[in-house]
């Protein structure tokens, strides 16, 4: 740790150098900086370095090494374990590094390091293009895609660490680079699942789809109809072209216009139904859905930029997720999955949801290590709560949920779904072998493990 007088001069100096803003304790604007969306997390790092360009990440890393303080990286902050934050340490904020560029002739995008889903949806939305985006508008895209990235477009145009192009990055001596099918194959291969072990990433370039149009069928069940809800809608998403997808969603009924007022704040089976196309199609193959006893159902055209935000949970609340991928969802599974819900903390933001993966998803490249990827379905108890006093009976839920799903489970896991599970979980979304391997390249790359804040790889 450096001496008093030389931190002192040396932040001196990056407020003086930064395009950006650098906060610090007592500084106006501070605790507003320090934030992050989930409410459990309340950490206090010595410099927030707001980065308006590549040069104030650089300057930034360079500052931190200096002065042997720890690194944390913040792009949509949406880690649920405060991944993005630290404390005493350095928090490198890309939140105004959120420029996206489209290049429709060449069906690509260039997306900056601090850009959410909302961001990039809405620069392709107009150009009837997409890629594979989180299920929450607010999502950090580099987080995100550098850590697997699944979404309601994965079955159609696979995962979104498929559509990877390059990445732009700052290394851990505070260096430049470039990673791509060409140039650095090897960081490249380990930014597909890596997350941010290797770097700050500063922009990446992505694959476009053509998306012309999206719709959606969004269905409500009483709980009692839950179990034959999910079996249809498992039956169907089976048989189904890729171009379908969505989930099951256990939730507590929101007080939305189009939610009966008597189900308002009471538990509700959820089916959603998206398909990457027109009404006319998504609504035969809605119709198994539809003849089932429900109390509300929206059906119809909607840009997917609006879908995105569907089920956005809102800032300033507490949240721990899970997840267990799966080797079916057989009946069995599905009556303990239904059961489940019954214990769900209600009323709460919290949602039971289950999706299915197959399609592109599994007919996509399996040299990454993204071993989750041959699953045909995943369990994902999200909780979300307003008081701590609910802490307790929300984090046994989830891993109740885990706990159920252990005899279906594959073992592997997506990684931007949990919270710190400890390294046997991290090994558990990279493979063995996969994970010997990014070992090697973070000695290669990172051998001081500066980037520590993450799901971490340590140096072989």
């Amino acid at each position: 740790m450096a001496s008093l007088s030389k931190a002192g001069a040396a932040l001196t100096a990056l407020r003086e150098d930064l395009t950006g803003d650098v906060f610090a304790p007592g500084d106006l604007g501070y605790d507003d900086a320090r934030q992050v969306f989930n409410a459990m997390i309340d950490r206090r790092p010595a410099v927030i370095a707001q980065c308006a360009d590549e040069s104030d990440v650089v300057r930034s890393v360079r500052f931190a090494r200096d002065l042997d303080l720890k690194i944390a990286v913040r792009g949509g902050g949406h880690s649920v374990a405060g991944m993005a934050t630290n404390d005493a340490g350095v928090v490198i904020d890309l939140r105004r590094m959120h420029e996206v560029t489209v290049h429709p002739a060449a069906e690509a995008v260039r997306v900056g390091g601090g850009a959410t889903m909302s961001h990039l949806d809405r620069a392709t939305q107009p150009y009837g293009l997409a890629t594979t985006g989180g299920r929450a508008s607010t999502t950090g895209v580099g987080g995100f895609v550098l850590g697997g990235g699944t979404g309601w477009l994965d079955r159609c145009f696979g995962l979104a660490v498929d559509n990877l192009l390059g990445v732009e990055l700052v290394t851990a001596d505070g260096y430049r680079t470039h990673a791509s099918a060409d140039e650095n194959p090897d960081l490249f291969w380990a930014l597909h699942g890596g997350g941010s072990n290797f770097g700050v990433a500063t922009a990446l370039t992505l694959k476009l789809h053509e998306l012309p149009e999206f719709s959606i069928a969004l269905v409500l069940y009483l709980p009692e109809h839950g179990r034959e809800a999910v079996r249809t809608y498992r039956d169907l998403i089976t048989a189904a072209p890729n171009e379908a997808g969505g989930a099951v969603i256990y939730l507590t009924a929101p007080p939305e216009e189009f939610v009966p007022p008597h189900l308002v704040g009471t538990l509700t089976c959820g089916v959603l139904l998206t398909y990457a196309g027109g009404e006319d199609d998504l609504r035969k193959l809605a119709e198994p859905l539809l003849a089932l006893p429900h109390e509300t159902e929206v059906v119809g055209a909607m840009p997917y930029a609006d879908v995105q935000c569907m089920i956005d949970d809102p800032p300033g609340m507490r949240n721990y997720w899970s997840a267990e991928y799966l080797t079916g969802a057989p009946d069995a599974f599905v009556d303990v999955y239904c059961a489940r819900a019954a214990s769900m903390p209600v009323p709460t933001g919290t949602q039971h949801v289950l999706f299915p993966m197959g399609g592109a998803v599994a007919d996509g490249p399996h040299g990454y290590p993204v071993p989750y990827r041959d699953a045909p379905w995943a369990v994902h108890p999200f909780g979300i709560w307003e008081d701590p006093a609910d802490d307790e009976r929300g984090i046994r839920w989830v891993r109740d949920v885990r706990e159920d799903a252990r005899p279906w489970s594959t073992g592997d896991v997506y990684l931007n779904f949990i919270g710190d599970e400890g390294p046997e979980r991290v090994i558990a979304g990279l493979g063995g072998e996969n994970a010997r391997r990014l070992a090697e390249l973070k000695r290669h790359y990172d051998p001081d493990n500066v980037f520590r804040f993450n799901h971490n790889i340590r140096p072989a």
